[in-house]
Parts: structure tokens; C-alpha cells; sequence
């Protein structure tokens, strides 16, 4: 991807009333001048106008023919979203106009841009960092107040300024370690105390393994809180998925073994957002597709945080039965005992062996959408996610983690051998490591195959 080029791109969604062609590079005005024409009487060129001015004028196409009126919105060099000379065009939202602004752009000299271009432009250009420049994709993609505020604290520079502290800490303790090994000739020096070293790598380790920690959260804002919804067949999951959705989702009926494979969908409760996954009804049977839909049952029961165990008031009996065998998959998970059908019954049991600190009960009809309303309420109140503010740091991206993860590995291994008394360049050599991963996460040390995977995923225009 050649960044000397002057690109341009629809930015807006269509179906709007305004629709918006951005254009950034070197060339931006010139380009943009050989199509817009103003309309006041002694009319300045673009190059020749200030910037942040808004122009109002007319596109036309190379017939002199009057495409549409639009405003252009001017930015210089480097004080703009990309750091490059930019336009901004606002035309009508028509899908013809937009189509014809951006040919006229391309046969005037510029290029269609690629996924996230103008973004990757300002990482490069020094305007963002890359964890900034991330926090734009997940800014645009966020769905509640939860994912918005994680996403704009960290556009806003909070997870840059945590690591920049880290890495200032690091460079410190690298500094001593090898000042040691500049005068390792004389042994009688000593530049720092290996006590104060160990306190400093301590402190440094804790902030590392917080943000490491903080994923866990973080990622369950980003993708939703996976709750499974459990039971055995016909005991209503489809019915309760339908009903948490308030659309029909799910395939009921009567009939044994109806739904065969998992069924996922997302809902935002309160600001957090929840991933339902409604599975097959467990029970012993010699169907292969049915078998293959218990399977991933177990294995949705395993990765969720959430459990909503159903059962048929009706069937009481057999619920104990079926919950031996589902017991050790709810270790360390949040448990919802939904007792569905509770209008077809006169008496609800206590289920008193279940009074326990992650057990939760609550008596339902799916079908009659009784209780669901404190369903709901009773899901984020299990939930573990504490309120989000726009200062918190919580790390939800995957590279990140990953890189993380490295840098606590090596810290870990320098606080190992500053205990051992290693010599200082064999942890100088760990400490260089830890800030290898740091630096890995702003983009200091990122190579251009990840930038491509990181952008690629962006929409184009942004």
C-alpha cells in the first residue's frame, strides 16, 4: 500500500440524507480543486484557502455538467485526522452522486483507499499510537455504554499513558542493570540495591498482572457475557430464548429433541451486553445428530459464565437426576435455576439443597413471559462486571493480551534472577524483552504484516 498516493473513499453509511467522500494525500487539494468550483464571484482555489474553513460550491463532471452541491470542508497538513492535507465533501446521500464524486476524484489522480487507511495514515503519521488507533475500530463497533466508554478511554490515550509509565519504569530498571555491567571491572560499585531493584520489578509485575487480569472483564464487554441456557428436552429453553429476545428465534414444538445444534443471539440488559446460546435438550438417545447437538451443549455449558438451568415444574422428579450429571460442569460459574411453568403448577418447590452462594432461583413461565422481566434483572446482578467509568484501563483486544501476557512472563522471569543474583545481563536481557511487548502494543516495533492484519478489519473510510 503506497502512502505517497492521495486517497479518497465514501465515509458515510448509505441511505442517509448526507453522504460524505473523504480524501487525504499530499495532492488532496489540488485534486479536489480540478472538480469543485465555488460559487462566490472572485472564487479562491482550494490551495490557496485557510484551513478549517467550510466552502460551499458545486461538483462538476468534465462536461461542466453540475453533479451537485455540496460543502468542503478543508484541513492542512499536519493539523488534520490523517496528519496529510484532507477534504472532506458533504453531497446529497444519493448513491449515484457519491458514485460520481468518487470517479471524478480517481480520474483526477487519487486512489480508492483500502480498509482503515486513513487511520493507519494517522498511526504513521504520528497522530495515534497503535492501541489509539485499534480503539477507533472498536469505537465505531461498539454496541452499549460499556463498550463505548472502554473503547474512548483508550482513543483518548488512558491505556497509552498506563504503558508509557510502565515502559518509563522498565527503561529505569534497564538503565541501572547496565550501568552495573559498564563498570563491571570494578566490582566494588554498586548502582542500585538488588532490594530496591526487586521492589521496583514487584511493582512493575503487579501493574502488568492487573492489566492481564482486566482481559477477562474486558472481553466479556466486547463479545457479551456468554449465558447458556441448560435443560433437559422440552423443558422450554427455546421458548425462554424467544422470550429473553422478545422475537421469535428459536424453532418450539412439542416434540423431543426439536432444537439439535446451539442457537446464539445478543441482548443488551442495563448497559451490558448478554450472548444467549440456547442448546440442545440433554438426554440419552441413539440419534447421531441429536447426540452431536448434546455434545456442543456440554461444551457451551463449559465456556459460559453464565448458566440458566432449566427444568419442568411438571417433571420435578427427574430434575435431580439430571442435575448429577450436569453438577461438575457448574463449577465456578454463575447458576440461574429457571423452575419453568410455574402457572401450570400450585405449589413451587423451595429447592433448598441449592441455597448457595452462586445458585440463584426464580420461578418462570417462558411461554407466558412470567418473571422474565426479573430474569433479567437477576442476570446483571450476578454478573461480576463492576461499573465502567471513562478513566478505567481494561484491556479488551486480543494482541494486546497476548502481548501483555509475554511481558509479565518477563518480568517474572527478572524478578527470578534479581532473587537468584543473576548477572545483569542475563536480566537485562528479560527486561529488554518486557519492553519489547510493550512497545509491540503502541507500534513501535510492528511490522508491516501486522498492520495489515490489524486494518484489514476496518471499514473502508475510517
Amino acid at each position: 500500500m503506497n502512502t505517497q498516493d492521495t486517497i479518497c473513499a465514501i465515509a458515510t453509511a448509505q441511505g442517509g440524507a448526507i453522504g460524505i467522500v473523504r480524501v487525504s494525500g499530499a495532492e488532496a487539494l489540488s485534486i479536489t480543486d480540478k472538480i469543485f468550483h465555488p460559487t462566490e464571484k472572485n472564487p479562491l482555489p482550494l490551495t490557496e484557502r485557510k484551513a478549517y474553513t467550510v466552502n460551499f460550491g458545486q461538483i462538476k463532471n468534465e462536461k461542466g455538467e453540475i453533479v451537485d452541491e455540496v460543502l468542503v470542508s478543508l484541513f492542512r497538513a499536519p493539523h488534520s485526522y490523517t496528519g496529510e492535507n484532507s477534504v472532506e465533501i458533504s453531497c446529497h446521500g444519493s448513491a449515484y452522486i457519491l458514485q460520481q464524486v468518487m470517479q471524478l476524484l480517481i480520474n483526477n489522480g487519487c486512489r480508492t483507499a483500502g480498509p482503515g487507511e486513513f487511520t493507519q495514515r494517522a498511526f504513521l503519521n504520528g497522530k495515534m499510537d497503535l492501541s489509539q488507533a485499534e480503539a477507533v475500530a472498536d469505537l465505531i463497533a461498539s454496541t452499549s455504554e460499556a463498550t463505548h466508554r472502554l473503547a474512548m478511554n483508550q482513543m483518548r490515550g488512558g491505556f497509552s499513558k498506563e504503558l508509557a509509565v510502565l515502559r518509563n519504569k522498565l527503561l529505569h530498571l534497564t538503565s541501572l542493570m547496565e550501568l552495573e555491567l559498564d563498570f563491571s571491572d570494578h566490582e566494588e560499585l554498586e548502582f542500585a540495591d538488588r532490594s530496591e531493584l526487586q521492589a521496583l520489578a514487584a511493582q512493575i509485575h503487579q501493574v502488568i498482572e492487573r492489566l492481564v487480569q482486566s482481559f477477562s472483564i474486558g472481553n466479556a464487554i466486547k463479545n457479551g457475557i456468554p449465558v447458556a441456557i441448560i435443560g433437559e428436552t422440552n423443558v422450554g429453553k427455546s421458548t425462554l430464548l424467544n422470550a429473553l429476545l422478545n422475537e421469535d428465534k428459536a424453532i418450539v414444538s412439542d416434540i423431543h429433541g426439536t432444537t439439535r445444534d446451539v442457537i446464539e443471539d445478543t441482548m443488551i440488559i442495563n448497559g451490558v451486553t448478554f450472548r444467549f446460546i440456547d442448546t440442545a435438550g440433554i438426554r440419552q438417545t441413539d440419534d447421531t445428530i441429536e447426540n452431536l447437538g448434546i455434545k456442543r451443549s456440554f461444551k457451551a455449558l463449559e465456556q459460559a459464565e453464565i448458566v440458566i438451568l432449566m427444568y419442568d415444574l411438571q417433571r420435578h422428579e427427574n430434575f435431580k437426576i439430571f442435575f448429577q450429571e450436569v453438577e461438575p460442569y457448574l463449577k465456578n460459574k454463575q447458576v440461574i435455576l429457571a423452575q419453568n411453568k410455574c402457572d401450570l403448577v400450585d405449589n413451587i418447590p423451595s429447592n433448598s439443597e441449592f441455597d448457595k452462594n452462586n445458585y440463584h432461583t426464580i420461578a418462570i413461565s417462558a411461554r407466558q413471559k412470567i418473571n422474565i422481566d426479573k430474569l433479567q434483572k437477576l442476570l446483571t446482578e450476578v454478573t461480576h462486571i463492576p461499573s465502567i467509568s471513562t478513566n478505567d484501563v481494561i484491556v479488551t483486544n486480543l494482541r494486546h493480551y497476548e502481548a501483555l501476557t509475554h511481558a509479565l512472563d518477563a518480568i517474572t522471569r527478572v524478578e527470578q534472577g534479581l532473587i537468584s543474583s543473576l548477572p545483569s545481563d542475563l536480566i537485562s536481557q528479560d527486561l529488554r524483552e518486557c519492553i519489547f511487548h510493550l512497545n509491540d502494543i503502541i507500534g513501535e516495533v510492528t511490522t508491516d504484516e501486522v498492520l495489515g492484519n490489524i486494518f484489514e478489519h476496518f471499514c473502508i473510510g475510517k
